[in-house]
């Protein structure tokens, strides 16, 4: 062993042994999952701690005698590869497998234990295609279904746009005005499982609650009542329209009817009214900012027709609306004035009457007013009635008169599959004109996508390719043309986790597989994912055990969303952001190292390119290591929490390193006495301690405790005693799924017999005397600055180290003289500095 611990000759030569995927095969099997990246090309500080934290796990897993599942792959379609297409002349499958294969040699030198042999690419033809059949299985069971809808429409490159590509009404590569425009698009029908998924949510106990409660507020539940109103034009009937309410009981108060702009009925009328169409387009146009509030700006068109009231015939004005919204209910709602506040503002705006029909004891309320408790007024036979009471009976009469319904509505609408690009998985689907919509043949899958295609054609390539899509009908024989449409990625992403258990299997699920490793035991990723992904791969997992597949209702028992990696923000003098290595900080003072010019230091944000606060995780391993790396994106925070990345915390982590290094090397050469019983009795008690944080994801706790043991050795060693094999080997074994590479040098200088790798887990449960820990404040002269959580009784030295691991090293002590601490156990740290 040398003096000093060289990781650049560690890591390269151990790296082999570390990566190597050892399967258990014995039954027992634990399924540890990361959300699968995309391959830009380059890892970034994100990447390092979603799969450092994923890669403790199945490490500790596996030493505990788990057959762990821990797979890798590849999120490749999408819009970058084919922009990347236009920009460098070069083709989206050689730009992102090339991306594959820089990544996955960089994912490989932070050390992860990856079952590679079951990766998955789902740019790939044998992913793509088995992805097909899927859409087949759901055609075939009403689940994929087509219908016209209303989508955001690029009239220069004749595209769709997800609302993300709309910028201020603008698409947003073309700057052009963007249009709504009705197209036959794929759907999944998500929306038929809405109850069961909602109802799911109260199983996932092992989830995060405010990832429960996104989802159920994304799903959105509403009890109410289906009122049909009939329609009028100078008095006679003319058409009806459908409207879902929550508040029926105030129906006598109705004093208009409000529908969406894209509603049926005013895009009819607009077709000979030039000054509505021009209404709905503007109104279109604003909508489709992302800043833009209808409800806040509430417009209105008047229509020449009116509505009906089904229980008074009164008739009321009707209006196309800004405000309502063409995805809720029906796009079609009632105003009722006194009892609703957007009503109140649009009547008080058009001098729309206001009839209040519910009163309180005593009189005088202020309207609008909208608690749901009070007595009828102004309303017929149900006068007097408390307002429950009062919702029960009209239902009741609005059934027997049938114009009303008790109906449960969901905010979530079907999933539109459809998309007018390139680079994703081809519809298999053919449209003949005598045959209809044919699906493709499964013995003629995967449809592949073309190779020769011109990506500076205006919109989809695919339908610009001249021979392509043109093939003959599988039923008939006749000239046919292909969809030219490909597959949403979130599809994509909502089975891959099904295909990594069996990546070679002919059918597109290995159902006994799924049926006997699933669901997930633990699935780790961003709280960026908390809808739509996740959303989507229950859908699909539901979907597929309704229709027989798979028996598995859920993918995933446990979810741990961990926090961002962020950083300060850096603008030099003339308003240019800065990258962290262009500036040098002393103290508070920041200064661009190009010019020597003072630099505006900001707060620490989310890293991305466009500010420029991106630390670049190559070269902290280059310079560091990845042990350091991935200690310190353990260490700082808890994993759930935001961290800062910070050169000094990097420092401090890279001495911890060599601390470690330097100990257990002193201790193989020493000749001294053995450890006493007791101080060999304590460093097992801290490492029971660190073991059980561990089994909770509180790294950050368990890492504090390995700060607390090489204290307690570093002392050991000071008293010229020496620690025993057994002991070094125990440690050895808890700190190698979080550091592997120093861990298994030293436990190979040693000579112990049995490989790390493959060293069980161990067992310190008959020991007892278990320490507490304890939060103390960090203070800096005489003013709390935040807290570290240490183990009780712990030493100065160890509570200095976890304070330079922090944040609050890098904001308040940094750069600065200590000229003194003090330190008072298991209460407070406190700094003077000049």
């Amino acid at each position: 062993m040398s003096e000093r611990y060289n990781h650049r000759i560690t890591e390269k030569k151990n790296l082999a042994s570390i990566t190597d995927f050892i399967p258990h095969n014995n039954h027992k099997p634990y399924y540890c999952l990361e959300m699968f990246p995309y391959p830009s090309g380059k890892i970034h500080m994100g990447h390092i701690r979603n799969y450092t934290l994923g890669d403790v796990l199945a490490r500790v897993k596996h030493a505990q005698s788990y057959d762990v599942i821990h797979p890798m792959g590849w999120d490749s379609f999408g819009l970058p590869a084919e922009n990347a297409a236009k920009e460098k002349n070069i083709h989206p499958q050689s730009w992102t497998l090339d991306n594959i294969a820089n990544m996955k040699q960089q994912l490989k030198r932070l050390g992860l234990f990856i079952d590679w042999g079951r990766e998955v690419t789902t740019c790939l033809p044998e992913y793509y295609g088995q992805q097909q059949k899927i859409f087949l299985h759901f055609l075939k069971h009403n689940i994929a279904y087509k219908k016209e809808s209303l989508v955001n429409w690029d009239p220069v490159d004749k595209t769709v746009l997800a609302n993300e590509q709309v910028i201020d009404g603008r698409g947003w590569r073309s700057g052009a005005l963007v249009e709504k425009k009705n197209l036959n698009q794929w759907f999944l029908r998500i929306s038929d499982f809405a109850e069961d998924l909602l109802n799911g949510l109260n199983d996932l106990k092992n989830w995060p609650e405010k990832v429960r409660l996104m989802q159920e507020k994304w799903i959105g539940q509403s009890k109410g009542a289906d009122i049909r109103l009939n329609i009028l034009a100078q008095d006679k009937q003319i058409d009806s329209v459908n409207i879902f309410t929550t508040r029926h009981e105030t129906l006598f108060g109705m004093e208009y009817v409000a529908l969406a702009v894209t509603h049926p009925l005013v895009m009819d009328y607009a077709k000979n009214d030039s000054q509505l169409q021009e209404f709905c387009t503007i109104c279109t146009q604003e909508s489709l900012r992302a800043d833009y509030d209808a409800a806040a700006h509430k417009k209105g068109y008047r229509l020449n027709l009116t509505a009906e009231n089904p229980f008074t015939k009164k008739q009321v004005p009707v209006f196309a609306a800004n405000y309502v919204l063409a995805e809720y209910g029906s796009g079609a709602v009632f105003g009722c004035p006194a009892h609703d506040v957007r009503d109140f503002e649009f009547a008080n705006l058009y001098d729309i009457a206001v009839t209040q029909v519910i009163d309180v004891q005593g009189g005088n309320v202020v309207l609008p007013y909208t608690e749901k408790s009070g007595v009828m007024i102004n309303s017929g036979i149900y006068d007097g009635l408390d307002i429950q009471d009062a919702r029960q009976k009209m239902l009741i009469d609005a059934e027997k008169m049938e114009f009303g319904q008790e109906k449960i509505t969901y905010r979530l609408r079907d999933w539109g599959v459809s998309r007018q690009r390139y680079w994703g998985c081809p519809i298999p689907v053919i449209y003949c004109d005598d045959c209809g919509s044919v699906p493709v043949p499964e013995s003629d899958l995967p449809v592949k996508l073309p190779d020769d295609v011109d990506f500076n054609v205006n919109g989809n390539p695919l339908d610009a390719h001249p021979t392509w899509k043109k093939v003959s009908c599988p039923v008939c024989g006749k000239h046919a043309v292909r969809d030219t449409d490909t597959l949403d990625t979130f599809f994509d992403s909502s089975w891959y986790f099904m295909r990594y258990l069996n990546n070679q299997c002919d059918d597109f699920v290995d159902a006994d597989a799924v049926n006997r490793l699933m669901p997930v035991n633990q699935y780790i990723g961003g709280i960026e994912h908390a809808v739509l992904h996740l959303l989507y791969a229950r859908f699909m997992t539901r979907a597929l055990e309704k229709t027989g597949v798979i028996k598995i209702k859920e993918p995933f028992d446990a979810l741990f969303t961990q926090g961002m990696v962020c950083h300060a923000t850096f603008k030099s003098s003339d308003g240019r952001w800065l990258e962290p290595t262009e500036v040098i900080k002393k103290g508070d003072d920041v200064t661009e190292i190009a010019t020597g010019l003072p630099v505006v230091m900001g707060a620490s944000i989310k890293m991305s390119k466009s500010k420029k606060n991106i630390i670049d995780p190559n070269e902290i391993i280059e310079l560091y290591g990845a042990d350091t790396a991935r200690w310190f994106v353990l260490s700082d925070s808890p994993p759930e929490k935001d961290i800062e990345w910070t050169r000094e915390g990097a420092d401090a982590a890279f001495r911890f390193m060599q601390k470690i290094w330097t100990i257990l090397d002193g201790n193989l050469k020493t000749k001294a006495a053995d450890i006493s019983v007791k101080n060999e009795h304590k460093a097992r008690l801290i490492l029971r301690e660190y073991a059980s944080y561990i089994e909770t994801f509180a790294y950050n706790k368990a890492i504090a405790k390995i700060y607390e043991l090489f204290n307690l050795l570093a002392q050991i060693q000071k008293e010229n005693l020496k620690i025993s094999h057994d002991l070094v080997e125990q440690i050895l074994i808890y700190i190698y799924p979080m550091i592997p590479f120093i861990s298994y040098e030293i436990y190979q200088n040693y000579g112990f017999t049995v490989p790390l790798p493959l060293q069980k887990w161990c067992d310190f449960s008959d020991l007892n005397d278990v320490s507490d820990t304890v939060t103390i404040g960090v203070q800096i002269l005489g003013k709390m600055r935040g807290t570290i959580e240490l183990p009780a009784g712990a030493s100065q030295e160890t509570a200095e180290e976890m304070v330079k691991s922090s944040g609050i090293y890098t904001k308040h002590i940094a750069g600065k003289q200590i000229k003194k601490i003090i330190y008072v156990p298991n209460k407070i740290l406190n700094y003077v500095v000049g």
